[in-house]
């Protein structure tokens, strides 16, 4: 997975914009945040519920983990974009965007 594949993931789900977030693409949806693109690290932020963070991360820890900080507390997942299944990072973005739903 690259990072414009990603993009294309996130900005194929319905009413979702891009728009920066202090210097990193970021996809919204209702002007809510629910993924953002850490180009440099080729990786991509989902934002999850702990539960969906816990199931990703007990799939693969080294795929998915949550975010080294209090946003990670709250959901908040990393997904390594060099590593993912094209599936697992849908199934991912799909759960991030409904909860904004």
């Amino acid at each position: 997975m690259d990072i414009e594949t990603a993009r294309q993931l996130a900005l194929s789900l319905p009413g979702t914009v891009e728009l920066d977030h202090f210097g990193r693409p970021s996809f919204r949806f209702n002007n809510k945040i629910f993924a953002t693109l850490w180009p440099g690290q080729n990786r991509m932020m989902v934002k999850l519920t702990p539960i969906d963070q816990d199931v990703f991360h007990s799939f693969d820890p080294a795929v998915f983990y949550p975010v080294p900080n209090k946003w990670g507390l709250k959901g908040a997942t990393f997904v390594e974009l060099s590593i993912v299944r094209r599936d697992m990072l849908e199934d991912a973005l799909n759960l991030a965007y409904g909860l904004l739903k």
